[in-house]
């Protein structure tokens, strides 16, 4: 909002002037923004997801999602204690309107460092992995499909990217291609709701079921908003603070 000290007839006519500007500026970014989202999968979202083994918090996570230009950011911190001390990872998913990815980089810091820098083409990623001490490493994976999933260790906002992409009006198992890339490795995963549940807060919440080959996940959602992850296999719990 612009401020405008002046007084008596000539400073109240700027002023109205300069509100009827700050409000159209403001009814086109409005306007601007839902278009935006009206052609997105997505919606902004922010919050912390406590990590819990058995029970036990064992680290937590900040997240954010939000618009970037015509695509979107979705970027996460973890600080997760391992057996080997407290590890800290990183990482930054850029991504079109309807969810296929642009770019993802990681890094994470603990007993060692690593980083790397993502970049998908099509269904083509290629990946530049970059260790402590040694030679940056490339290497290339190509999909079926460029609508490809990224699932990287110990950064669970992205389950709530995984949760956008699932079509609601077709319903039914969908398969999507993912890679996860701490571990470079490429697969596939399905996804399917089993609709509202009930939950112990006493509200319903839209259950989604992820699995691999070696991992059943249930993702939970309020209105869209991924609030609680259980992979029953490990005991492990992601739980939005």
């Amino acid at each position: 909002m612009m401020q405008m000290k002046r007084a008596i007839l000539a400073g109240s006519a700027i002023v109205a002037i300069a509100a009827v500007l700050a409000a159209g500026a403001s009814m086109l970014a409005v306007a601007a923004t839902a278009a935006l989202k009206a052609g997105s999968v997505f919606t902004p979202d922010k919050g912390s997801f406590k990590i819990l083994l058995n029970g036990q918090q064992m680290g937590k996570e900040d997240f954010e999602i939000s618009p970037s230009g015509d695509n979107w950011v979705a970027k996460g911190t973890s600080e997760v204690q391992t057996t080997d001390g407290m590890t800290r990872v990183s990482g930054t998913l850029q991504l079109r309107a309807d969810g296929t990815p642009v770019s993802y980089e990681w890094s994470t810091q603990g007993t060692k460092k690593a980083s790397s820098t993502i970049t998908f083409a099509g269904p083509t990623a290629s990946i530049e992995l970059r260790l402590e001490g040694r030679r940056p490493f490339t290497q290339q994976f190509t999909f079926t499909s460029p609508q490809i999933a990224v699932l990287d260790n110990n950064l669970y906002y992205q389950y709530a990217v995984l949760a956008r992409l699932y079509d609601r009006d077709k319903k039914g198992v969908q398969t999507f291609s993912v890679l996860v890339p701490q571990s470079l490795t490429p697969g596939s995963l399905t996804l399917e709701s089993l609709g509202d549940q009930n939950s112990n807060s006493g509200k319903k919440l839209e259950e989604l079921v992820v699995k691999t080959q070696d991992l059943e996940v249930d993702l939970f959602l309020d209105a869209g908003r991924l609030v609680r992850i259980v992979a029953p296999s490990t005991n492990a719990e992601i739980v939005r603070q």
